[in-house]
């Protein structure tokens, strides 16, 4: 193995420096608000009054589908438990799945309701099912967004009725899609399928993107008259996931066109690249007293970057090892940081861990190793006087 004795090394991962590259502006549009998030990285590319409050409409959904998904997910429930509809959930107006009250439906077809259908009467009926009431899931709802971070998000009902106490923002609706896509991907499975039969009625997905690009998997519109026309959208192109929210869209049709371009803007001019594959070995490390000189050293997960596509040209790693890294060293042990950098900026950081243990030299060995680290020593603030 090469011997490392410096603290800091720079590599470059055999990419040359370029002149940085030009990304136009992200695309105008007739919006309150809007972000465009890379999942993956969480990597905000383009936003718009994205932390402002908005009226999530039928958004709210996405929620209460989480919610329901991580309760099957713990066992609480399962997608074949039998729910008896009441006449609240019945009644419920708005969009329908046309649920009849006394009825046994499984919490499956319920859930294909909600998903494809947007049914409020659905929403309801799960709701009761899983906490007694709408008002007692509505607190499950409030406490899943304080548990994923969504500081900016408060609902008063599962479904999405206007209410001057029920808001979000852009930015809490990407965290909040991110989070389902990557928690309960079965579940998400379902945000694209393009129509659902329930009592010999088909209706289609209201996410009418489904059709227009067939690389978007989901996920929920939305509408009232204080809302606007809104829809959460997500598509997935090779390692590149982007999840696009637009709010207070004039019409149904600017809210597609909308996201269609935030989208081909991400994919277009943005990319995703892993640089480092989990406990891969990157580069080594000295070692004092150790039986082995040298100790493998790489990263604990996958390492993925987004940034403008001919950006990755100028991609450059900058390894910070900890002083006098002595043994024993055991597998997993954090003994430095890596820094990607690009047109002299850092653009991320990560432990650098090792990934195989290096046992200690017996006694005398470490004596010796501790004496000529010494000599060493002595050698280096001679040369640096």
């Amino acid at each position: 193995m090469k011997k490392i004795f410096c603290l800091i090394l720079l590599t470059s991962f055999s990419l040359q420096g370029l002149a940085q590259s030009m990304v136009p502006k992200a695309p105008k549009l007739n919006l309150d608000s809007y972000i465009l998030l890379e999942a993956s990285t969480n990597t905000v590319i383009a936003e718009f009054n994205s932390d402002n409050q908005i009226s999530p409409a039928s958004m709210t959904k996405v929620m209460s589908g989480y919610v329901i998904a991580d309760q099957i997910a713990t066992g609480a429930i399962s997608l074949d438990d039998k729910v008896l509809i009441s006449e609240k959930a019945w009644k419920t107006g708005g969009s329908k799945m046309f649920i009849e009250a006394g009825k046994r439906i499984s919490v499956r077809d319920l859930l294909s309701g909600i998903v494809i259908q947007s049914g409020n009467d659905a929403t309801v009926a799960m709701a009761e099912y899983v906490a007694g009431s709408e008002e007692g899931f509505v607190d499950f709802m409030n406490a899943y967004a304080s548990e994923l971070g969504l500081s900016n998000t408060l609902f008063q009902n599962a479904v999405g009725w206007t209410d001057p106490n029920h808001f979000s923002s852009a930015k809490d609706l990407a965290h909040l899609t991110k989070a389902l896509i990557n928690n309960f991907p079965n579940h998400y499975a379902t945000y694209k399928e393009k129509e659902f039969t329930f009592s010999d009625i088909r209706q289609l997905n209201r996410n009418k993107l489904l059709w227009r690009d067939d690389t978007v998997d989901g996920v929920k519109t939305g509408h009232t008259e204080s809302a606007g026309y809104c829809l959460i959208s997500s598509a997935k192109r090779n390692d590149m996931r982007l999840i696009a929210v637009v709010a207070g869209s004039p019409s149904e049709n600017e809210r597609l066109t909308s996201s269609q371009r935030l989208l081909e803007y991400g994919f277009r001019f943005f990319a995703t690249q892993k640089l480092i594959a989990k406990d891969s070995e990157i580069t080594v490390a000295k070692v004092w007293g150790g039986k082995m000189d040298e100790v493998a050293l790489g990263t604990n997960e996958d390492i993925f970057l987004t940034l403008p596509r001919a950006d990755f040209k100028n991609i450059k790693a900058n390894y910070k090892f900890q002083n006098n890294i002595q043994a024993p060293i055991s597998e997993g042990d954090v003994v430095g940081d890596i820094e990607f950098m690009s047109n002299e900026r850092v653009v991320l950081s990560a432990p650098l861990i090792a990934i195989e243990s290096v046992e200690a030299k017996g006694f005398f060995g470490r004596i010796w190793a501790r004496i000529v680290f010494w000599i060493m020593s002595l050698f280096s603030l001679g040369q640096n006087d």
